[in-house]
């Protein structure tokens, strides 16, 4: 089990941070790459498509969650 890190990124001009086990940022680097976006580019996608009841670190382990059921499936 890995440990949570917290980690910044910049979208939309401010600097955001969440917290991730590194498995799922790693997964997140794979989406990224496979989608031809960049890191930032994909959780800003994330971040504005995620419920607002919820904070940006589950919105991405959800997400990444149902990139792997999809197994990246009809995925833009």
């Amino acid at each position: 089990m890995s440990a949570v890190r917290k980690r910044s990124v910049s979208i939309h001009g401010h600097r955001t941070s969440f917290s991730l086990e590194d498995a799922f940022y790693d997964l997140l680097l794979d989406i990224a790459k496979a989608r031809n976006l960049t890191i930032a580019g994909l959780i800003a996608e994330v971040d504005e498509t995620r419920d607002r009841n919820s904070n940006l670190s589950s919105a991405l382990r959800l997400y990444v969650l149902d990139w792997v059921r999809n197994a990246g499936n009809n995925r833009p």
